[in-house]
């Protein structure tokens, strides 16, 4: 990777840039990856590049939502691995989520890798590959492609940087859906059970924080936090946040250095 340096006032966001890059040349990270990335970042420099209060109290509801799940299940994808690989097995161990690769550009060769990237973050065990025998009904792209002791068994679905499509018919099967999107107009933020508008590298380490501080409690403590959860209210709610702020931006005469 390139060295950038800690200097640098986009030190954080070049850094994220630079593990896709890594991930695109290695051939895991795809093109269209990129692009998504660079989509998402265009999301994040309207709510600050912070954790904003929506994203907390949905990544909390996210927390005990794969508590109580009987079946929960971490899909990952290209982006995913490269840029929050050890997140991803830390949060399987500590919630007993599964980890599974799906992938809309799908390649043997490609989920192989991305195990392999898991594998070496500390991941036992990889679903998705080799066992991606069963499909998601109505539809028509490589990510029907699951396994029957993942995702198809799943109860709750933990997304990251997602295509809408799938979300919409996991959740015709009455799975729960927690997605990680920074873009709160998606079709996936919208069709999700749970919706974390925040960047991926900030949303897997606060779910992880909560999951510390729930797993601790009784079930029906945990219950609560999760049954007084509106996903409708928190994506209104971080709307009316990029919106406030652009008005406040604005009054202020902010200079935004990209």
């Amino acid at each position: 990777m390139i060295k950038i340096p800690k200097t640098h006032p986009r030190y954080l966001s070049l850094l994220l840039r630079e593990k896709l890059i890594e991930g695109f040349k290695e051939g895991y990270v795809t093109r269209a990856g990129l692009i998504a990335h660079g989509r998402g970042e265009c999301f994040d420099y309207l709510i600050g590049e912070v954790s904003i209060k929506p994203a907390l109290k949905a990544a909390k509801a996210a927390a005990a939502a794969l508590l109580l799940a009987k079946h929960p299940v971490i899909s990952v994808n290209g982006n995913v691995a490269a840029l929050a690989a050890n997140e991803v097995v830390r949060l399987s161990k500590l919630s007993k989520a599964r980890i599974e690769v799906n992938l809309f550009y799908r390649t043997e060769k490609r989920a192989r890798k991305i195990a392999e990237v898991l594998k070496s973050a500390g991941a036992t065990q990889v679903l998705g590959v080799e066992d991606a025998v069963e499909t998601i009904p109505e539809l028509e792209s490589e990510r029907r492609r699951v396994s029957p002791n993942g995702i198809l068994k799943s109860d709750v679905v933990l997304v990251a940087l997602e295509d809408g499509d799938r979300t919409e018919a996991l959740r015709k099967l009455d799975k729960a859906v927690i997605a990680i999107d920074l873009n709160p107009l998606s079709r996936t933020a919208r069709a999700a059970s749970i919706t974390v508008v925040d960047n991926v590298v900030r949303a897997l380490p606060n779910i992880i924080n909560y999951v510390e501080e729930l797993r601790i409690l009784p079930h029906n403590k945990v219950a609560e936090f999760l049954n007084n959860f509106r996903n409708e209210e928190v994506l209104k709610e971080s709307l009316k946040y990029i919106l406030a702020r652009l008005e406040r931006l604005i009054k202020e005469k902010v200079s935004l250095d990209f």
